[in-house]
């Protein structure tokens, strides 16, 4: 079974999730961002339909195969960082 780990960071001058090298949408707030990269992790959970995909990988090719629906990582939230601020004073 596959592992992804999305990490909550301070980005854009404010808190997103990023997986990989990819960064999610910014949040104003650490929670919301935290929020957002626990969906996304319940998300990568729920079955699909099996279907052929076409992705670009690092460097520049292109590659057609077919996903299982029912192939799903296993997702954590890796959370390092701390909230500097309490959500009152935003």
């Amino acid at each position: 079974m596959t592992h992804i780990r999305y990490e909550i960071v301070q980005h854009n001058g404010g808190w997103a999730y990023k997986l990989g090298d990819v960064f999610s949408e910014t949040h104003p707030t650490h929670q919301g961002a935290l929020d957002a990269a626990r969906e996304a992790a319940a998300r990568q959970s729920l079955s699909g339909e099996t279907r052929p995909i076409l992705y670009q990988d690092s460097a520049g090719r292109w590659h057609e195969e077919t996903a299982q629906g029912t192939d799903r990582p296993e997702a954590e939230v890796e959370d390092d960082t701390s909230d500097p601020l309490p959500p009152r004073t935003r």
